[in-house]
């Protein structure tokens, strides 16, 4: 078994215990979850992936079992060719590479944590636009993100694969990102509006299987009449797999902007999806404070894509991924206390959430 897969191996261990700790251990039923456990939880994610991003400054070799010197030039010239190596000298050659990727981890994970509230504004809006219950929000978002880690898995391995092949696409990551930045710069800040029965997740779901026309609970299937049926909340979770592999395609080739290395790209898009959840229940109701992030991240899209565009030139110049780190910084910063002293006028906010009793919902 090779070290890489046997560092991914671990790495999925671990996932999977702390998604059980979790779900299965501190909130085995279906609640309304309250500020004060988001933060907790939220709080958990980030010092997880502070944890793994010593571990890789630390020890970093051990994800591709780096034990020599040729080995560091081979995954050198494949990865990181801007790391300074020092023929002669292993042990320093390999702390810079060491600290590369720790770099990387770290702004890669900044950069997918920003879009993921992106995410959050639209996962507000399906929520409310298909009146799920509150307290059944964890369970559909727990699932939900584990088809999330499984998809970006493929995602990930895929598109470095075509990196590796074919360097040109690196130019069309670039120009798409760019252009998302600057779309988001201009569209209007109004909320988009779902239609639910035309949504094409529900038309494609109610063509391939029978959809109950009501809630049961927390069930996403229901036997009626000897006969098996997806329920409302199973196209729900549908809808939130198919946003979150439609945001995938602008958050994965911003973080292969950073690194190269498909495994820092797995690592810090992973522990950003895994603090979504957790976000999500934590920045659900006071997000409509920070009214300038969507700029601010519509920024950040033109940056990167701005980046993978011009690295060449930049390279040349000296431009590093710690310049890079500041500048994503700054621009989060930025957004964020402009928001503060300009905030908006008040208004309704809030996740709207189906009441108790369940009536048949008018869009399935």
């Amino acid at each position: 078994m090779s070290n890489e897969l046997i560092f991914f191996t671990s790495f999925l261990f671990f996932v999977a215990l702390m998604i059980f700790l979790d779900l299965g251990v501190f909130s085995k039923n279906n609640h309304v979850v309250r500020f004060k456990e988001a933060a907790t939880w939220s709080a958990v994610w980030i010092l997880c992936a502070a944890a793994f991003y010593i571990i890789i400054d630390l020890k970093g070799e051990l994800i591709h079992g780096i034990d020599s010197y040729q080995k560091l030039e081979i995954l050198h010239k494949k990865y990181a060719d801007h790391v300074v190596l020092i023929p002669g000298n292993f042990e320093q050659s390999l702390q810079n590479y060491r600290h590369n990727m720790s770099l990387e981890f770290i702004t890669g994970y900044l950069v997918e944590y920003a879009l993921s509230v992106d995410n959050i504004f639209v996962l507000i809006l399906i929520f409310s636009s298909f009146g799920v219950r509150e307290k059944y929000f964890k369970k559909v978002l727990f699932w939900g993100i584990l088809g999330a880690v499984f998809l970006r898995c493929i995602f990930i391995f895929v598109g470095s694969a075509l990196l590796q092949e074919f360097s040109w696409i690196m130019y069309l990551f670039g120009a798409f990102l760019a252009f998302t930045g600057i779309r988001m710069f201009f569209e209007s800040g109004d909320d988009d509006k779902i239609e639910t029965d035309k949504h094409p997740v529900v038309q494609l779901i109610s063509k391939i299987l029978p959809v109950y026309p009501r809630y049961v609970g927390e069930n996403f299937f229901v036997k009626k009449n000897a006969k098996w049926m997806a329920t409302p909340l199973f196209v729900v979770l549908m809808i939130i797999e198919f946003t979150d592999l439609i945001f995938a395609v602008d958050s994965v080739p911003a973080v292969f902007s950073v690194t190269k290395d498909p495994y820092i790209v797995f690592f810090s898009n992973i522990f950003a999806v895994l603090g979504l959840r957790s976000m999500f229940f934590f920045l659900a109701n006071i997000l409509h404070i920070f009214h300038y992030l969507n700029v601010g991240l519509a920024v950040l899209l033109t940056y990167i894509g701005t980046k993978m565009l011009a690295h060449n030139w930049l390279k040349s110049i000296g431009f590093t991924n710690a310049h890079s780190l500041y500048i994503i910084v700054g621009i989060l910063a930025i957004s964020i206390i402009a928001s503060v002293l300009f905030p908006k006028k008040k208004e309704e906010t809030g996740v709207k959430s189906r009441p108790e009793e369940e009536p048949t919902p008018e869009h399935i």
